[in-house]
């Protein structure tokens, strides 16, 4: 079990107590701090946990390879510090790997109940990310390292996460990986997530992350089985709706923001009846509220993206991984994909 963790302390002994009910007990438990400043480590140590301190702060993907390099046992099972498995994740993920040889990571769906529950933004993301990953349950081209399983010796062919990303590391080594085995999202491993809380660092997260979303629609185009957090016809409607409010002034016309925003509630059904099911009808217009102002920063930030590609043609790339030679920069494709797929109020 390999845990990255950095400034996590209100959420890492959840997290760690949830290993203490596994039906398969881990073999090893590392938790891998990078630089923390809130005493997580600490408490890490305090659970019997194997600590690896980092001495600065070096990012995800740095932390997962340290924590890996580390690991003794033939199954490196990655679980953020802010998320806790459901009891038998652990058992699930070692049973469906050794059932069938050709895959190369199991990971797991997002709980429908938050991990810590700070309100109803929180509630808003954690809905909205367990209907999608649960609707994509199945092959997939990309896995989410927050929590999954990898054989070891996978691994160690497919090689390291790219120590310069600190976002999007999952669609980057999903490229790797998926070119020699196949991924399986599964709903028999589950992790409840402490989600984003705050209303105003939900939409700038939304913004950043879809600022992507165009260079990440064009890459999978044609990989089939890629997941969509949000619905194009959504995002279509939002704006839609938003664009026609100066038409309430205008009597024959004053229906048109109403028509957009049934149209948008109509965009994605399933999830609004989801949502009543597990929240009740009272929570559904805030959810749609909250919903619409995310989809209307994803338009946002898909189009100033589309501007600062054109401006600057290595938006988005990190070190590392710009253009060399030709000008064509290696894995540019998924290094400036902060992905699509999380663009949902999603996985940190």
């Amino acid at each position: 079990m390999v845990i990255p963790n950095y400034n996590y302390a209100k959420t890492l002994p959840l997290c760690l107590e949830s290993l203490r009910r596994q039906t398969l007990p881990p073999f090893e438990i590392i938790v891998s701090d990078d630089a923390s400043t809130d005493g997580s480590a600490d408490v890490a140590e305090r659970f019997g946990c194997r600590v690896l301190r980092a001495t600065a702060n070096q990012g995800v993907s740095a932390a997962r390879n340290a924590g890996a390099a580390a690991a003794r046992g033939d199954i490196l099972f990655f679980l953020d510090s802010d998320e806790a498995l459901s009891p038998r994740s652990l058992e699930n993920a070692v049973r469906l790997l050794a059932e069938d040889p050709g895959l190369g990571c199991v990971h797991g769906v997002i709980a429908p109940e938050p991990l810590v529950d700070d309100g109803p933004v929180e509630w808003y993301r954690t809905l909205h990310a367990h209907h999608w990953r649960l609707k994509g349950v199945g092959p997939t081209p990309t896995a989410f390292f927050a929590a999954a399983a990898v054989p070891r010796h996978v691994f160690e062919e497919v090689g390291p996460f790219h120590p310069a990303l600190r976002d999007s590391e999952d669609v980057e080594y999903s490229e790797r990986l998926s070119a020699r085995y196949r991924i399986l999202l599964t709903a028999q491993v589950e992790a409840a997530h402490d989600e984003e809380h705050r209303l105003g660092a939900m939409l700038r997260e939304q913004f950043r992350r879809a600022q992507y979303l165009l260079p990440f629609a064009a890459a999978h185009r044609r990989r089939p089985g890629a997941l969509r957090a949000n619905s194009m016809a959504g995002v279509v409607a939002a704006l839609f709706t938003v664009a026609s409010l100066p038409a309430v002034a205008v009597p024959h016309l004053a229906v048109l923001p109403l028509l957009g925003l049934v149209a948008f509630a109509c965009a994605d059904l399933p999830l609004l009846r989801f949502v009543r099911r597990r929240r009740g009808a009272g929570f559904l217009p805030l959810f749609v509220g909250l919903h619409l102002l995310v989809n209307l920063q994803i338009a946002l930030g898909a189009a100033t993206g589309w501007l600062r590609s054109k401006v600057d043609r290595d938006f988005g790339a990190p070190p590392g991984l710009r253009p060399q030679g030709d000008g064509t920069p290696p894995a540019r494709r998924t290094a400036r994909l902060a992905s699509c797929e999380h663009t949902e109020g999603g996985a940190g």
